[in-house]
Formats: C-alpha cells, structure tokens, sequence
C-alpha cells in the first residue's frame, strides 16, 4: 500500500484504572504483537516499524498467562486497522481489566485472544492506522488505548497511470536500444 503519513491522534485507554500509565509512542507502522493471556490479558508486547527499521517495544502487563500468540503483520501492505474487546474484573471486588482482544487488518483479523465477557469495546480506525499501543497494566493488562495515523492512499487510477507511464518508459527504452548494450565489432 502506496502511502503518506500525516497527524497523529490518541483514542482511549478503555478499560480499568489500575496499574501504570504506558506509552509507547507513535512509529511508521506495526510489524508484531505477542500477547501472553489465559483468563484474561496478562501481557503486551509490541514491534513496530520505524523508518524500515523494527523497535521492539518493552512488555507490558505480568508474567502470568498460560498461552501465547504472536501476530506478524505484513509490513509495509498490512497495516492495523481495528482492534476491539472486552473488559471486566477477574476476580469480584477487584479492578477491571482487559479480558479479550481482537485485531483487524486491511487484509484479515487475528482472535479472539482470551475470554470474551464484560464490557465491549472497538476501535474501528475509519481511514486511520494504528502506529502505537498505549495504556496502563500492573499484573495484567488493565487498559488498551492507540496512537492513530491517518494515511492518505493513492486511488486505483491513480495507481494505474503510474503503471502506465512505467510500462510506456519501459517500452521506449527497448525501442531505442532493440540489441541491449552490446558493441558492435
């Protein structure tokens, strides 16, 4: 995907009000995420792009869980799109945190990842992509929030007069040199 960055924006945190706040900043796209979960999220792990180069960022949450996922996005043409889940207390009495996670592409979705009960949320990026996480977490991930970008597309016409003009250079350039480079003895 042909594109050009602009003005970031932040959306959330949604979810529970324990833990530490966390920012990992914005970067040029999204190459992974781990989650580590069982009953709910225990831990986020985040590698972005930066440049053409991967940041890996630091984990977020607790140590806790008993299953872990990798998501590996096709970077640069698969881009983060929309992230939804839900959110509630483990445990009554105590602090609600996130208990599911879902992702979305511009080319497919990954999950759900943990348990879908509580409160639901969705992030639906109309147009924008997600270039960062942020949020709070202690022993578990208590809150999830983005970093948005919004990015300008090139249209399908325009894809295709830029096709156009390779293809017709390209033949030009083979008319004018029929034999290649080659030296004539």
């Amino acid at each position: 995907m042909v594109g050009e960055r602009r003005k970031t924006i932040t959306v959330g945190p949604s979810g529970g009000t324990g833990g530490s706040n966390w920012d990992d900043g914005s970067y040029t796209g999204i190459r992974s995420i781990t989650l580590v979960y069982d009953r709910c999220i225990d831990s986020i792990r985040v590698e972005y792009d930066k440049k053409g180069k991967p940041v890996l960022a630091e984990k977020h949450g607790g140590t806790g869980g008993s299953q872990t996922t990798t998501i590996r996005l096709k970077y640069p043409e698969e881009l983060l799109t929309t992230v939804s889940g839900h959110y509630c207390p483990v445990v009554n009495g105590g602090s609600a945190v996130i208990r599911s996670l879902t992702f979305k592409t511009n080319r497919r979705s990954f999950g759900p990842f943990g348990v879908q009960e509580g409160t639901p949320f969705s992030f639906p990026m109309d147009g924008d992509v997600i270039v960062g996480f942020k949020g709070r977490s202690g022993w578990y991930l208590d809150a999830i929030g983005f970093r948005l970008a919004c990015v300008h597309t090139t249209t399908l016409s325009e894809r295709l007069q830029l096709k156009l003009q390779q293809l017709c250079c390209q033949k030009t350039v083979e008319q004018s040199h029929p034999h290649g480079n080659m030296a004539h003895a």
